[in-house]
């Protein structure tokens, strides 16, 4: 790979694991912390439930990530078979 396309791919890759926190931040402090708070520090059940949003969320992303990997390498597959029908191999 060309130094500028991996720069490109590292750069894509930095932008959505930027995009995949900010999501989660967002989404996990919403679902786990009152806006109403009271104490400066999270309690034992706000640990827990962030602990286990965050879980879920990156474990969700892994089988996305794994789910597409597969339907990109069935089309490339795909692609090739059909430009080997069209070349007659």
């Amino acid at each position: 790979m060309d130094p500028a396309k991996a720069q490109m791919v590292a750069d894509l890759e930095i932008e959505m694991m930027t995009d995949l926190y900010n999501r989660l931040t967002v989404a996990c402090q919403k679902k786990c912390i009152s806006p109403k708070y009271k104490e400066g520090d999270l309690t034992k059940g706000e640990s827990v439930c962030l602990d286990r949003c965050v879980a879920k969320y990156l474990e969700i992303h892994e089988r996305i990530g794994k789910k597409l990997t597969s339907m990109s390498m069935q089309d490339e597959k795909l692609m090739n078979q059909l430009q080997g029908q069209k070349t007659g191999n």
